[in-house]
């Protein structure tokens, strides 16, 4: 049998570079990146799209890759969205859904309805059928089919003993799968940033208030001023989050952001466009270790002096989280030598400024 390796992140983003800039055809892109050309035939199949205004595949993100207006002349394809989709692929099952054997299934309608469990279904189903293995199906099988989306509507929870409306896991179940698309842990970070000598590095998170509010603060602190930014967003979601870092970075000159590490909430899942509309790079820290952001969470806990826990964000305003902003980082610190982070952050920017010169870099980020 012949050995094979699918097709990396990184060899997404050079087909990516080889068909949309250079303008590669199939044949060439393969030569280029050590592939067979039916192995890049069949990626561009499964992630090309048309770009249009005019339907839900419209990136405006993107506005010098692509065109705006009716269908572009040729489709597009994207690294990110090819990617994602391969990464999913992944996960899913490649048997038969063991469920979809009819005999099974009314037998389990039956012996649920009894108000066995799924252990004790899992367990009879061997000694009652010893020589079938189609009437086989584990206790884990039957929680994911009773709790997943199509068996809602038979309500199938009533027959079990606790009949939880949603399914609570085992403390400490890894997931089953990345929530965050190109994720770089920090292990891949320089390790010149971890001193804070260097200037221009900023760690994030997000700061939630109480229900029924959705409102929450993204946060963003400069690791050597300790200056930190904040904005409020609608909710925790990636895209808002996405908006909130945009609208905090691109009024900073380039070379005074440089890159960011994040914690592994799903707010940071929209990273990408960040990084691709401001040319910044973003970390993730590993899970359980919010030391590797002790400064980020420093500053959150700065914040939570003036909003407590369980505070409802719905009143307050822009100006009232800014003039909170603006005393934090007009309050000395002793890791500073009493200096405020403002006094740093303005010095630190005037010798970034004073050694070059950039014009800006950042592109429009649009909804």
């Amino acid at each position: 049998m012949k050995a094979y390796s699918h097709l990396s992140a990184e060899e997404r983003i050079r087909i990516d570079e080889l068909r949309n800039r250079d303008g590669l055809g199939v044949r060439q892109i393969a030569l280029r990146i050590g592939r067979d050309k039916a192995t890049v035939s069949r990626e561009l199949k499964r992630g090309l799209w048309f770009a249009s205004n005019e339907n839900d595949s419209y990136r405006p993100y993107r506005p010098k890759r692509l065109k705006t207006g009716p269908w572009t002349c040729r489709p597009f394809y994207s690294a990110m969205t090819a990617q994602r989709k391969a990464e999913q692929r992944a996960r899913e099952p490649r048997k038969p859904r063991r469920m979809a054997y009819d005999p099974l299934l009314a037998w389990v309608m039956t012996a649920l309805r009894k108000g066995w469990t799924p252990e004790r279904i899992e367990g009879r189903l061997a000694v009652e059928f010893p020589d079938d293995p189609r009437m086989r199906v584990s206790h884990e099988c039957l929680y994911q089919w009773i709790y997943a989306k199509p068996q809602r509507i038979l309500d199938l929870r009533q027959y079990l003993p606790r009949g939880k409306r949603r399914r609570t896991r085992a403390k400490g179940r890894r997931s089953k799968g990345p929530r965050i698309p190109m994720r770089v842990p920090i292990a891949q970070r320089p390790k010149r940033v971890d001193s804070r000598h260097e200037f221009g590095h900023f760690e994030s998170d997000t700061v939630i208030g109480t229900a029924p509010s959705k409102r929450c603060i993204d946060t963003q602190v400069e690791r050597k001023s300790r200056r930190l930014f904040a904005r409020l967003i609608p909710d925790k979601s990636a895209p808002a989050t996405a908006r909130a870092e945009y609208d905090i970075y691109k009024d900073i000159p380039a070379p005074a952001r440089i890159d960011r590490t994040w914690d592994n909430g799903t707010e940071s899942s929209c990273h990408l466009l960040v990084d691709e509309a401001l040319g910044m790079l973003t970390y993730h820290a590993d899970p359980y270790s919010s030391y590797q952001r002790g400064t980020n969470e420093n500053r959150n806990g700065r914040i939570r002096r003036y909003l407590p826990k369980k505070t409802n964000f719905d009143g307050l305003t822009d100006e009232d989280l800014q003039a909170i902003v603006d005393e934090i980082n007009d309050t000395p610190m002793k890791v500073l030598d009493w200096e405020t982070p403002n006094e740093v952050w303005y010095r630190e920017l005037g010798k970034v400024l004073s050694k070059t010169s950039h014009p800006k870099t950042s592109v429009a980020l649009t909804n």
